[in-house]
């Protein structure tokens, strides 16, 4: 009898084994999409997201691991919109013809004619033509769709754990409505409806919750404003009586602060990115509950 429960032990041990190794690999390119990922796909999928902590993802450049990432995943989640300006060139050099491509952004009610995202004048390359803004994923409503797309795409790589990842993704979804009603009645209470951005990523978020976007102070990553513009947006600190500028972690805040000194703000940081590493913004909920926080702090 003992040995019979011993073998039986052995069995459930090697079986539980191979549902480890055979978890579905997922790349993302950001932290919230990886985050989302993981809430629809949970313990069936491996999620390993490109971008390291505080970095951004206008002047990411992957390294050959990375490279080696996407070659061994059958899922690839992206924001798309020109964000990744580097995906393509990856996306070339794979030949990895089975991978299952996330584009957050395809489909959905997209923000243009504004500055292109893709990293110009950053690594030498050259102007993408896309035109529309990449960050939906900081509108939680825009957000319940992403996560129907990452579910019909993990469904697709993984047809047994169909089921397991609709009845997940129908939950969060109910999270994200609860986090949206959230953001709704805490916005309503702000004395100040417009604000000064570090870079053009508060866009949806501001259109979904009634604020808009004073002024944007690096309209292109990695493009140092001129003195003209940093004029104009201390004239828009003052002129909205705002007693905030806000910086980004991802982004040095030198000119933030030299803008804050001279308006007689102080600076605060909104995080459009987040990370594992913080306590508080390694979710996709506990991100924009941090960001809206920080709002709260300069706005009411």
């Amino acid at each position: 009898m003992k040995r019979l429960v011993l073998i039986l032990v052995c069995v459930l041990f090697l079986i539980a084994q191979n549902a480890y190794a055979e978890k579905i690999k997922v790349v993302a390119s950001i932290h919230p999409l990886g985050d989302v990922t993981k809430q629809v796909g949970k313990d069936r999928v491996s999620v390993k997201v490109m971008l390291p902590p505080a970095a951004s993802p206008h002047t990411f450049e992957p390294t050959p691991l990375d490279m080696l990432e996407i070659q061994n995943s059958k899922v690839f989640v992206k924001a798309g919109a020109g964000l990744e300006f580097w995906a393509e060139k990856m996306m070339k050099a794979s030949s990895n013809r089975n991978l299952i491509i996330v584009d957050a952004t395809s489909g959905l009610p997209l923000i243009r004619h504004i500055h292109s995202h893709a990293g110009e004048g950053v690594s030498g390359g050259k102007e993408h033509p896309e035109s529309a803004d990449p960050h939906v994923w900081l509108d939680p409503v825009l957000m319940k769709a992403v996560v129907d797309k990452i579910q019909n795409a993990l469904s697709k790589a993984d047809p047994v754990g169909e089921t397991y990842y609709r009845e997940n993704a129908e939950k969060y979804k109910k999270d994200l409505d609860a986090l949206h009603s959230e953001i709704m009645n805490r916005v309503k209470s702000f004395r100040v409806k417009e604000y000064i951005t570090f870079h053009p990523a508060w866009n949806y978020f501001s259109k979904r919750y009634g604020l808009r976007v004073a002024g944007v102070i690096e309209e292109s990553p990695g493009r140092e404003p001129s003195p003209k513009h940093i004029a104009k947006i201390i004239n828009e600190v003052k002129r909205i009586n705002s007693k905030i500028v806000f910086a980004e972690p991802q982004f040095n805040p030198k000119i933030a602060e030299v803008i804050a000194k001279e308006a007689g703000a102080k600076v605060l940081f909104l995080d459009p990115i987040g990370s594992p590493n913080l306590k508080g913004r390694d979710t996709y909920i506990g991100l924009m509950r941090y960001n809206l926080s920080v709002m709260e702090e300069g706005m009411r």
